[in-house]
């Protein structure tokens, strides 16, 4: 169910994708309304589910992981039961950020984050191609990233 959002609400959307600590006051500030009103309609994007939670972003860099890696993965037998098996096992390798079931070439993309690509290559040899099902396996290794706020 879509739900009907006006200007105002997309600005405040906006607002929040790129800094969602700020406070209710500040976001009427910068959309002209006052805190109350702001705050409701923060609250009616919430309770309709438009706004899913919050986020911290951290610099996976910073952290030691230099190398992010795409992952497009092929699996060998198709059944319910393997998918099952598949997501269960990729969901317990910490390196693995995001699963992606998808249409396409592969089954599933991955989105994997390693310290160089040594440890990269550790992780997808002892963890990932080991685990049920999986056939073939394409990598690329992310270069430059900008983040999209999306269509608003």
């Amino acid at each position: 169910m879509t739900v009907a959002l006006d200007a105002t609400d997309r600005a405040i959307l906006r607002l929040l994708i790129r800094d969602a600590t700020l406070k209710a006051s500040e976001v009427g500030r910068q959309v002209g309304l006052s805190q109350p009103a702001t705050w409701r309609r923060i609250q009616r994007l919430t309770e309709a589910g438009v706004i899913a939670g919050r986020r911290l972003d951290l610099d996976a860099a910073k952290l030691g992981f230099g190398v992010t890696v795409f992952l497009g993965v092929k699996l060998a037998a198709k059944s319910r039961v393997s998918l099952v098996d598949f997501e269960r096992a990729i969901a317990a390798i910490p390196e693995v950020q995001t699963v992606e079931h998808i249409l396409g070439l592969y089954d599933y993309r991955l989105r994997v984050t390693a310290r160089d690509l040594a440890d990269f290559e550790r992780v997808l040899r002892r963890r990932i191609m080991t685990l049920p099902s999986v056939g073939s396996v394409e990598a690329n290794v992310l270069l430059s990233e900008e983040q999209r706020p999306g269509p608003l």
